[in-house]
């Protein structure tokens, strides 16, 4: 999934991002705004994840909701 239909279906797929990660907040994903490598950054600051292990997890959910 490229950012733009990312950015465009943020406000649908902001749920299933609080279910994945329960520890980010409404603001967080608000702020995040449909931008993968914001929402890495904010599982790697929230979980104490490295860079790609956080951006592994974003690929993998983004992949699991778009099947």
């Amino acid at each position: 999934m490229n950012d733009d239909i990312l950015k465009g279906k943020w406000k649908q797929m902001k749920g299933s991002a609080q279910k994945q990660w329960g520890a980010l907040t409404d603001d967080e994903l608000e702020q995040v705004d449909g931008d993968a490598n914001k929402l890495a950054g904010l599982i790697q600051e929230k979980y104490g994840e490295s860079k790609e292990t956080a951006r592994d997890a974003v690929n993998s959910w983004l992949k699991s909701i778009k099947s």
